[in-house]
């Protein structure tokens, strides 16, 4: 099982581009394979991981996730073919829905009918990524286009998919899914199982399931928890992300974080292996030093 780093302001404390890039080039310098950031209301992901990348060489990027709805799929398949051309075919495109009240909200879309939008939107990503000409028209978007980046190869697409209806779509349409405040319990019985059926149903290689996991190497568990529960509170208000947290049997975000010594962080990897995960997401959580200690637990068992 793969373990990627989580870098960027979603992972981490703000920073610029430069501070971005060296995050990329801390985690290369480590030895993990591969760093993934996300898309919040910062650093654009995508142009972040062109720039790093093609300053950091020998190491996969990806994004978990790009929200769809502000993006129109001819317009994203743009941005990772140059992307893909920028760094040398490394990267992996992880998109996802988001939230009602973000779309609703933020952006002002309408959020009535996500799972159709999701299959509509896949339907004409993923023909755009490989560089073929499409001309859909659906119930939520319409594309007519061909996008070319001469050289770039298709970047390997997974999905935001948590609950039955989205796992499938990642298994029809897509090569995987990433996840988010998950446990190995729920992996294990709903996310591999689901979308595992799913991908072999549309005669589909087995798919790639990449966790996202929260990790703090700390000498005071009880403390680092509690502050672990106030950072991550608000995913227990979004509806996707508490159902899997029942399904866990976790009061709350704070009760699936990995916090403790290095054993700690050995047996979650290893739960998490034994799940079905083919990668491991890992965020690190805690003080300065609290993350510098788990990236170099975490990177022992990645040189190991």
């Amino acid at each position: 099982m793969e373990i990627a780093l989580g870098v960027g302001d979603a992972f981490g404390e703000a920073t610029g581009v430069p501070g971005f890039v060296d995050q990329v080039q801390n985690a290369h310098d480590l030895g993990f394979p591969a760093a993934w950031t996300a898309q919040l209301f910062g650093l654009d992901a995508l142009t972040a991981l062109a720039v790093a990348g093609a300053r950091v060489p020998g190491i996969s990027l990806g994004t978990a996730v790009v929200p769809t709805y502000p993006r129109h799929p001819i317009v994203l398949a743009g941005q990772a073919l140059t992307v893909q051309s920028a760094i040398g075919d490394r990267l992996t495109l992880g998109i996802g829905l988001s939230h009602r009240v973000l779309v609703e909200r933020v952006f002002g879309y309408d959020f009535g009918r996500p799972a159709r939008h999701m299959r509509e939107y896949l339907a004409a990503l993923g023909p755009l990524l490989r560089g073929e000409a499409v001309k859909y028209r659906g119930e939520t978007l319409s594309a007519t286009a061909t996008v070319s980046v001469p050289g770039a190869l298709a970047p390997s697409l997974v999905v935001a998919a948590l609950g039955p209806v989205m796992l499938d779509l990642a298994g029809e349409l897509a090569d995987g899914t990433v996840t988010w405040m998950t446990g190995p319990a729920t992996v294990a019985d709903h996310i591999v199982p689901t979308i595992t059926m799913a991908a072999s149903r549309a005669g589909r290689p087995a798919p790639r399931v990449i966790v996202g996991m929260p990790f703090c190497v700390t000498g005071d568990p009880a403390d680092a928890r509690a502050r672990a529960a106030t950072q991550l509170a608000r995913y227990a208000l979004m509806p996707s992300y508490r159902a899997m947290l029942d399904r866990e049997g976790a009061g709350g975000p704070a009760d699936i974080v990995v916090v403790g010594d290095e054993e700690a962080v050995r047996a979650a990897v290893r739960r998490a292996s034994d799940a079905g995960a083919t990668e491991l997401l890992a965020v690190t959580l805690g003080t300065p030093d609290e993350q510098a200690r788990t990236r170099a637990v975490l990177a022992d068992i990645v040189t190991r």
